[in-house]
């Protein structure tokens, strides 16, 4: 199950609440531990030097847990109580050039600016530019608001237990959090709290999508229809569908401009391509329409402007085909009540996002759960998969989900279509439309994931590797 996002009161009350069920500390620490070293082995090669910073309090004693856990490291650790004295030990270290750092000097409950020692002591961790695990929150930074304390530990990966606390998602915290990971099963008991955002996990996805029927056909997995590509924007229809085909829905077919018919048809196989023309109609068989990768030509612009918008209504008038709208077509939706039934997707990036609300694109990243909700409620509640770092899947009401995969690689452009192909083929099978919130965490998730296996395998990969890919990662 996804966990939720907390707060420090709401993480405290969850840790006396495990108390009281006769969980002892010292077992929670030693499974923190645990999780902190198997992170920390994933983080280096054998043999390297990872130096661990322990702090005082149970920070500390979590980070000092891993060290009988890292096998094949060398491994120091420096106890931290006065920065002032600790920071000659720490410059020592440092000039062995460690492989990592983990940082376990403050945990949720520092509540205070620091002072000038420790924030010498912060900086100089920061200025030496080795990697840092940063163990529950980076030390400095407040775990509620996600701000520094007066200086703040800048980690590449924060491994954060039990579940993400509120401030490590707020737009200034993802600098210092760096790649944010959940040890989710160290000894708590269940969480008791719940919220309307809520944490993405891999175990979330056992078993999903179910087994398909030995009998089944192509008919039983159903029709995807995608709408993409003009001219000089072909590659996007493209990558939509190849996207599409890995969600092995039973057809899909490509309608086209016919400017770019010939050059999208010679590289596709089993994808039937054929052109878009006002008065086309979808066939019968369709059971999930995609509209927008690569309708960007400007001279398409008005007559692909009409084309969206009756559609959007024609659906929803005329049946309950889901419908995926992505890219240039988002900006072209009206506002539209949809029946209770009606699965409609939107998936924008932050600029897309300003530009359906009419704000800014720092209005958007400042409060992105906000705009989620704001999004969904002008276009008839549907639902909005809002990307970029830590992509949201929610509607106007209810939960919204935080994607937990994915790195900064995938900021390039393709894999966006990629996605929205992904998406709508998983939605033309009719098993996968009953849950929709689900469908989108996992095809989401899965995409993310798919990226974090090719960045480890190979640093110089391409949204054309993300297409082979897709599916192999989880």
């Amino acid at each position: 199950m996804p966990v939720p996002v907390v707060t420090i009161a709401q993480m405290r009350e969850w840790e006396n609440a495990t108390w009281a069920s006769g969980q002892t500390q010292a077992e929670v620490i030693r499974q923190v531990g645990e999780k902190i070293a198997r992170t920390a082995l994933s983080m280096t090669r054998p043999g390297a030097a990872i130096l661990i910073l322990a702090g005082k309090g149970h920070n500390g004693d979590d980070a000092r847990a891993a060290r009988g856990h890292l096998s094949g490291r060398q491994v120091e650790v420096l106890d931290v109580t006065a920065p002032e004295t600790a920071l000659p030990g720490l410059e020592a270290a440092l000039r062995s050039r460690p492989a990592l750092i983990i940082d376990g000097l403050f945990g949720i409950g520092l509540n205070r600016a620091l002072d000038d020692g420790w924030q010498k002591f912060l900086i100089a961790v920061n200025e030496s530019k080795v990697a840092v695990l940063a163990v529950d929150v980076p030390s400095g930074l407040n775990a509620d608001s996600g701000q520094p304390q007066g200086a703040a530990i800048e980690a590449a990966v924060t491994l954060t237990v039990g579940a993400p606390k509120i401030g490590l998602l707020e737009p200034g915290a993802g600098p210092l959090a760096g790649r944010l990971e959940v040890a989710a099963d160290v000894g708590l008991i269940s969480c008791p709290h719940q919220g309307d955002l809520n944490w993405v996990l891999p175990d979330d996805f056992a078993g999903f999508p179910p087994r398909r029927a030995v009998a089944g056909h192509k008919g039983s997995f159903g029709h995807l229809a995608i709408i993409a590509g003009s001219f000089g924007f072909h590659g996007a229809a493209v990558l939509a569908a190849r996207g599409a085909q890995r969600a092995q829905p039973g057809l899909v077919t490509l309608y086209s401009q016919e400017s770019i018919y010939h050059v999208v048809a010679s590289q596709l196989q089993a994808v039937m391509v054929n052109v878009w023309k006002p008065e086309t109609k979808l066939p019968e068989s369709v059971s999930a329409v995609l509209i927008g990768p690569g309708l960007a030509a400007p001279e398409s612009v008005e007559e692909l402007k009409t084309m969206t918008r009756r559609l959007w209504r024609r659906l929803a008038r005329d049946s309950f085909l889901p419908m995926v709208v992505d890219a240039s077509a988002l900006d072209w939706l009206v506002s539209h009540a949809l029946a209770k039934n009606e699965i409609r997707v939107v998936t924008p990036h932050p600029g897309e996002a300003a530009r359906m609300l009419g704000k800014t694109v720092q209005q958007i990243q400042a409060n992105r759960p906000q705009a989620v909700r704001d999004i969904s409620q002008r276009f008839g509640d549907c639902w909005v998969v809002l990307k970029g770092h830590q992509t949201l899947v929610g509607r106007s009401t209810g939960e919204i989900f935080v994607n937990s995969s994915g790195n900064a690689h995938l900021a390039q452009g393709g894999s966006g279509d990629v996605l929205a192909g992904f998406i709508a083929g998983l939605l033309a099978q009719p098993a996968l439309q009953a849950d929709v919130g689900k469908t989108l965490r996992f095809a989401v998730w899965l995409h993310g994931a798919t990226a974090d296996a090719l960045q480890t395998a190979r640093t110089n990969w391409v949204v054309e590797d993300l297409v082979a890919g897709l599916g192999r990662a989880g």
